[in-house]
């Protein structure tokens, strides 16, 4: 069992068993918490992408810079809330069509519960999950060359 304490931005988590009094603390930062919360949303299978608009494309460019990981990257799209012991936490996903969302619900939470509990000693209380969209697969994500341009067709709406 671990006992922690708040410390604002993170929590401090102290081990204690036989032999093991007064050898330190272990202070585990929230975006840690979002970042290990982060990786396992993705590695769910039926997951396309985490996060939207501006949190997404700060991620993917922050991915893209020299010494950046993609943890990083991962934990921007998933809010955390870390208490003495446990932990909260939000994420939006795009989903690949085709997964049965309420299963795909699951999975994460089983996958970011398992993940959170077993690398911070933290209790993950809730986990909230909004799908924002679906992934169709040969859809482009960038539908900027359709956009104004003079390819012939008419608009369908004046």
């Amino acid at each position: 069992m671990a006992d922690t304490e708040n410390l604002g931005t993170g929590t401090t988590t102290s081990r204690r068993s036989e032999g093991s009094r007064d050898r330190g603390r272990t202070t585990i930062s929230d975006n840690v918490v979002a970042a290990i919360a982060g990786i396992a949303i993705r590695e769910t299978e039926g997951v396309h992408s985490t996060g939207r608009g501006a949190s997404k494309a700060l991620g993917a460019v922050a991915g893209r810079m020299p010494g950046s990981g993609g943890s990083s990257a991962a934990g921007r799209a998933v809010k955390v809330e870390v208490g003495e012991k446990q932990a909260a936490i939000d994420v939006d996903v795009k989903v690949e069509y085709g997964t049965p969302i309420h299963e795909l619900a699951d999975r994460i939470r089983t996958n970011v519960t398992d993940a959170v509990e077993t690398m911070t000693g933290l209790e993950v209380v809730e986990i909230n999950i909004v799908v924002f969209d679906v992934h169709i697969p040969g859809d482009d994500d960038d539908d900027s060359d359709d956009q104004g341009g003079s390819g012939g067709s008419s608009p369908r709406v004046r």
